[in-house]
């Protein structure tokens, strides 16, 4: 599995963690606790590399980075 970026935040309005992967569009998951999203991110991001593979489609290179990370120029 490449190295892609997760957040992971608390939704207020689902009461629980919503995990996701800027650079894989729409690839998202739930969990009653950060880990659990955690993991359950890394079966969608699974799930989301293999229908991109099949279908032949461009598999994005991991980029995104948050603005913690960056560093100006």
């Amino acid at each position: 599995m490449r190295d892609y970026h997760i957040n992971i935040f608390y939704s207020e309005d689902d009461k629980g963690y919503i995990a996701d992967v800027p650079d894989l569009e729409y690839c998202s998951a739930f969990g009653a606790t950060q880990e659990e999203a955690l993991a359950e991110v890394r079966i969608a991001m699974d799930a989301w590399l293999e229908v991109a593979k099949a279908e032949s489609r461009p598999i994005p290179p991991p980029r995104y980075r948050p603005a913690i990370y960056q560093v100006s120029s």
